[in-house]
């Protein structure tokens, strides 16, 4: 077993991360018994924004996402994200 290198104490984030930055973890840390972590609760990072819709379109949206027993706002985000991938896919 190779001995380890310290790592040293941070007063801040910001100089924690400057120093992760330039060092690879691998002399610092034993991962010899390390286990995969699962996050299953962990949620992406979302931006709130505003969007002007026609009220018609907003009404059958709702009414979809009636039909699907989820809020208009999540089917919205679902069908954004299945058609941006579709055109992604069309495009490479």
């Amino acid at each position: 077993m190779r001995k380890l290198k310290k790592i040293p104490n941070f007063k801040t984030e910001d100089g924690e991360r400057e120093f992760w930055s330039k060092h690879d973890s691998v002399g610092y840390v034993d991962y010899s018994n390390a286990k995969r972590a699962l996050f299953p609760n962990l949620k992406p990072s979302t931006v709130s924004i505003s969007i002007r819709l026609p009220e018609l379109l907003i009404e059958k949206l709702k009414s979809l996402a009636n039909e699907r027993d989820v809020p208009y706002q999540s089917l919205l985000k679902i069908f954004l994200a299945e058609r941006v991938e579709r055109e992604l896919a069309h495009k490479g």
